[in-house]
């Protein structure tokens, strides 16, 4: 690690997007991983997916071991110029309309109710009464 602390804005980050050129941004600090990208233990694609951005949030959801934590001391090159970088985007679910189960109109319901109990009294009558004795 240098004794002088390098800024670097995220325009000069995002540049470093490649296999072959590869920076990560963790916790405003900036790390290149290019010689990493081979060794890392979950494989290069996580690494290049997160390549030239800010990778804070990818990196603490793994949940990281200490000694992942020293190791990036290595790759460590300077700090990230906060004023550079875009705001998150906020993620806003679109408006669901409720659903209201209970569309059927009553009439429709009693309908249902008595259009097989009519059927039934129509057939036990008709039975009961072609029924040769």
């Amino acid at each position: 690690m240098a004794s002088e602390k390098k800024v670097f804005t995220f325009d000069e980050v995002s540049q470093h997007n490649k296999r072959g050129d590869c920076w990560l941004i963790i916790s405003d600090k900036v790390y290149d991983v290019t010689t990493f990208i081979v060794s890392h233990p979950g494989g290069d694609e996580v690494l290049l997916s997160s390549a030239g951005k800010d990778a804070t949030f990818d990196f603490e959801d793994v949940g990281h071991s200490d000694e992942a934590r020293e190791l990036m001391k290595e790759y460590y090159i300077g700090e990230i110029d906060s004023s550079t970088v875009p705001a998150p985007r906020t993620y806003i679910a679109a408006v669901q309309p409720t659903y209201n189960q209970d569309k059927t109109p009553q009439s429709i319901k009693i309908l249902q109710f008595l259009v097989p109990i009519l059927i039934l009294g129509l057939a036990l009558f008709v039975r009961q009464y072609t029924k040769k004795e």
